[in-house]
């Protein structure tokens, strides 16, 4: 007579409901996640079953339980998996895990910041984040911004809705302050990559003090009337007309490129020391009346045309 043992029942029929929560699942949409972690408790009520049955049709005084232990264990392990994903549902952790994984690189453009600009206001202070900026001088009389954002995302909807949630602006005497804002992220493992390609338009006839942040700074000042001062950029590239009246002053950076003869470069420093050399660098069109002063800074480009 073939000996039953408890958990050779229970293992076939674990297996046969997870097939069919599996297959149910590929013709009705559900959720493998959820599938995953909704159908484990099957199998303690079917291996509560089994151990019923086993005590009814044993028909012994005092039956004694005897376990297929290879089975047992290998419903132990399908019931674990179960019960890590349902605990890794319940801590959020499985919601951001299932984000990650239909992440998708999305464009989006910027809403438009703008600021009207009056005979008060005689300075811009710019503060930039790490990303990636085109400074231009304009005719308007008004500072305005626009551009584009990059992000990993699941979701369709724009991360930013309004230009309150990357600038800010405050007036402060005759002083315009704005500031660029970090786009909204998450840290630790569930960290996304972000890129925002942005243009700032200046009033040419004010004075601008950009506060780099190590990003990438472009610079038109076109037919610029005042003087501007950038501090503290990865790198800047300069576009110049060469009609313009403009003294460009690169001071301490490590490396200027431009067409041959355009700048004039000073240098010091030890090359094999651990220091390096540091240049100071000066281009000048026309009378060059109006400066651009450039500091701290590893990379200055000139282009004239």
């Amino acid at each position: 007579m073939r000996t039953w043992r408890v958990g050779t029942f229970s293992m076939g029929a674990s297996l046969v409901f997870l097939g069919l929560f599996l297959f149910l699942s590929h013709f009705l949409g559900f959720d493998l996640v959820h599938v995953m972690t909704a159908w484990w408790p099957i199998l303690l009520i079917v291996l509560g079953i089994e151990i019923l049955l086993y005590l009814f049709f044993s028909r012994q005084e005092k039956p004694f339980l005897k376990y297929d232990f290879v089975s047992i264990i290998f419903v132990g392990l399908l019931g674990m998996v179960g019960i890590l994903f349902a605990t890794l549902s319940a801590t959020g952790i499985m919601g951001k895990v299932e984000e990650v994984v239909a992440r998708e690189e999305r464009s989006f453009e910027l809403p438009d910041f703008s600021y009207q600009m009056d005979d008060s206001i005689k300075r811009v202070v710019l503060r930039t984040v790490g990303y990636q900026t085109t400074i231009e001088a304009t005719d308007e009389k008004e500072v305005s911004m626009f551009g584009t954002y990059r992000i990993q995302t699941a979701k369709k909807e724009k991360l930013i809705t309004s230009a309150n949630d990357y600038v800010y602006a405050n007036k402060k005497g005759d002083t315009l302050y704005i500031n660029v804002k970090t786009l909204p992220n998450e840290l630790g493992p569930f960290y996304s990559h972000q890129e925002i390609a942005s243009t700032i338009l200046i009033p040419k006839g004010v004075q601008l003090e950009v506060i780099g942040n190590g990003n990438e700074i472009m610079l038109n000042p076109r037919s610029l009337e005042n003087d501007w001062s950038i501090n503290g950029a990865g790198s800047i590239d300069v576009k110049v007309a060469e009609t313009s009246n403009l003294n460009i002053e690169a001071v301490g950076v490590g490396e200027v490129n431009g067409k041959d003869g355009a700048w004039q470069v000073t240098e010091k420093g030890d090359p094999s020391g651990m220091e390096g050399v540091e240049r100071n660098a000066v281009y000048q069109s026309g009378e060059g009346k109006y400066h651009i002063n450039i500091t701290n800074t590893h990379y200055v480009s000139l282009n004239t045309n």
